[in-house]
């Protein structure tokens, strides 16, 4: 958990696709009825895919 946010998954920013893959990922997860949104960690240079502790799309 990450300021109260979960990590869902993590997407490496050098990649040859860019956000993309988090884009996508977060976006299936809204399908599922998660508030998935992406964020940069730039302390690791990687895309998080993350939720809200206890949110669920409005």
């Amino acid at each position: 958990m990450v300021n109260g946010r979960t990590v869902l998954e993590r997407f490496p920013a050098g990649g040859p696709r860019g956000s993309w893959p988090a884009e996508e990922f977060a976006q299936a997860r809204r399908r599922e009825g998660l508030a998935a949104e992406v964020v940069m960690d730039l302390a690791t240079d990687t895309f998080l895919v993350v939720v809200r502790s206890g949110d669920s799309a409005r």
